[in-house]
């Protein structure tokens, strides 16, 4: 069936070190459109989180934050990266700040950054039952998951929540994010862990140059809201980027457009 390679990562190119961080219930597979411009300049890793499909396991008894944090560690560690270009997306992108407090990171680019809601703000509450809800209907849609992406329509009504266009997507690659969504190890105790663990950034710690850009089509992590904190309080100086018509993953729907915003920053 198609879809269903799930490996620990993917590591190519040459050049300068770049990790690409994936978001919530996805793969590493999410950064396949823009692999081939980013490996034209750099030497890139790009592992699935600890806790998903393909990914590292997290124990029982692990912090699963600390737990994905500590992977992507060690996985930067064994391809001889003591720091890199870091690009996350959504809860990649959280991942690549704590990162970069930790002195991992040379730049960050965030791509719709996870975490940066005020406290108190309805929409995380909102964004929490988005993904459990999620989960319900992937389980209803998975016995059907080939017949749905064999149509443009199917395509476009399985990917309408993180991205504004599948015409770059083969159905392939949505069927390996839907199943891979669908059967993600840690999903629960993740879902928990932000509910009551909190978002806290070491902000002072990041001094790397950090972007955030956002899309203007983002149904899941709607900005401003979504980013207050890192523009009001954690990063104001980071450099701010809209792009116009991406949805939540603008790596898939504008990968060009993305690969660039990565390259120039990376340089």
């Amino acid at each position: 069936m198609a879809g269903d390679a799930y490996t620990p990562h993917h590591r190519g190119g040459a050049g300068s070190p770049l990790v690409l961080l994936h978001g919530f219930t996805d793969t590493w597979r999410c950064w396949e459109l823009i692999l081939p411009a980013l490996e034209a300049e750099h030497d890139v890793l790009a592992p699935t989180l600890a806790g998903h499909t393909g990914g590292p396991p997290i124990g029982a008894e692990e912090d699963p934050e600390e737990a994905i944090l500590a992977a992507v560690e060690r996985a930067m560690d064994e391809a001889g990266f003591e720091t890199a270009n870091l690009v996350g997306n959504s809860l990649g992108g959280w991942v690549a700040l704590q990162l970069a407090a930790r002195g991992r990171a040379s730049t960050v680019t965030g791509l719709a950054p996870a975490g940066g809601w005020l406290a108190g703000d309805p929409a995380f509450a909102a964004t929490v039952e988005y993904f459990r809800t999620t989960q319900v209907l992937l389980e209803q849609a998975l016995p059907h998951v080939d017949a749905i992406v064999a149509s443009p329509e199917g395509r476009a009504t399985a990917t309408q929540m993180y991205a504004s266009t599948a015409e770059h997507m083969s159905p392939d690659l949505i069927v390996h994010q839907l199943r891979g969504a669908a059967d993600c190890p840690a999903v629960v105790r993740l879902i928990e862990h932000a509910e009551v663990g909190g978002w806290n950034l070491e902000a002072e710690k990041v001094t790397c140059p950090v972007r955030l850009v956002w899309g203007t089509e983002d149904r899941i992590l709607l900005p401003p809201g979504a980013a207050a904190r890192f523009r009001e309080e954690w990063i104001p100086r980071s450099e701010w980027i809209e792009l116009d018509g991406a949805g939540h993953c603008p790596q898939l729907d504008h990968p060009l457009e993305t690969a660039q915003l990565i390259l120039d920053f990376a340089r």
